[in-house]
Parts: C-alpha cells; sequence; structure tokens
C-alpha cells in the first residue's frame, strides 16, 4: 500500500496533491498541520540588467519551448559561456 504524500489531501501523487490544492484554502486546514523549522541557503543574487527588445522575445520563446522561465534559460546559457571562456584561460 502506497503511503499518502499529504497527510492533510490524502493524495497518492503530487497531480493530485496540486489538483487538491488547487481548490482548497491552507487557512482551513491549520489544526491539521504542524509547525516546522528550516533553514533556507539562498545562493542567488539579483542583478537586474536591460536587454534589447529582440534579444528579450527570443529568450523568452526559446525558454517557453523548453517549458522554463526566461531567467533560468538566461542563468544556463550565461553559464555555458562563462565555462567556456574559462577554460581557454586555465590552459595557459
Amino acid at each position: 500500500m502506497k503511503k499518502n504524500k499529504s497527510s492533510v489531501s490524502k493524495s497518492k501523487s503530487y497531480e493530485e496533491v496540486g489538483e487538491f490544492w488547487d481548490s482548497h484554502d491552507l487557512t482551513d486546514f491549520l489544526g491539521q498541520v504542524k509547525k516546522i523549522n528550516f533553514d533556507v541557503d539562498i545562493k542567488r543574487e539579483k542583478i537586474y540588467c536591460s536587454l534589447d527588445k529582440k534579444v528579450s522575445n527570443e529568450l523568452a520563446i526559446l525558454a517557453n519551448e523548453q517549458g522554463i522561465l526566461p531567467d533560468v534559460l538566461v542563468n544556463k546559457i550565461l553559464q555555458e559561456k562563462l565555462k567556456s571562456i574559462k577554460s581557454p584561460r586555465k590552459s595557459r
């Protein structure tokens, strides 16, 4: 027997959990949930920069095709580019 993924919704899959919370409000279940403590270690920094409109549109289209947000795609592209720039420098 599969253990429920959610004690409140009694759902057995993440899809069912999502469907449940799409139609319910957590404040209706406060007596059924327990408080937990956890630490968050965010290692991202937001830097805002302007983009050419054409570049911005192309990023949005590509990101949509890949099913990701444009900022995720920008990070991916920049990480790949930085890696390729750093690699030749290391061999000097």
